[in-house]
């Protein structure tokens, strides 16, 4: 169905699932792959990179970290501040803008399990501009899961 919304046929996705499974792999490989001429997949890669189907991206692999992991849902009245934090917060590695109940769901993590409820604490939980928070723990992630992870942001007073 989404092969559909994109615009693929069986060749692209087979070239898509191919690179997502390792972004190293040549044109020649995947032109040996889906049975095409390396020229022919070439302009197929460049087509998919440049309608924005296509798009890579490096990041850490969260899989492959000891660390705990939450998902946070949030309601704010004041979602630019809310931002600003995320973008602050070394914990805070991954946030969507939602509609619906809770206009942010937020994922962070920390090496220490009781880190994630002072972070929450700290953050959300004092904060008079927010109506609702509410944490589960990420048991186990089962896919793959890449994310650019700012390792240079400064370190935060969350966990002091």
């Amino acid at each position: 169905m989404l092969s559909k919304s994109f615009g693929l046929d069986e060749i692209d996705k087979e070239i898509v699932e191919i690179l997502q499974n390792n972004p190293k792999t040549t044109h020649i490989m995947i032109a040996k792959k889906v049975n095409r001429s390396q020229p022919t997949v070439g302009i197929r890669i460049k087509k998919l990179e440049e309608s924005g189907v296509l798009q890579y991206q490096a990041g850490l692999n969260l899989k492959n970290f000891n660390l705990y992991y939450a998902k946070v849902d949030i309601h704010t009245k004041n979602p630019i501040s809310l931002i600003r934090t995320i973008n602050e917060c070394p914990h805070m590695i991954h946030a969507l803008k939602l509609s619906g109940l809770n206009n942010f769901e937020i994922i962070i993590s920390s090496p220490k399990l009781e880190d994630l409820d002072k972070i929450i604490n700290f953050h959300f939980r004092n904060d008079s501009e927010i109506n609702h928070v509410s944490m589960e723990i990420v048991l186990d992630i089962i896919n793959e899961f890449l994310l650019p992870i700012y390792i240079k942001k400064s370190k935060c007073k969350c966990t002091a």
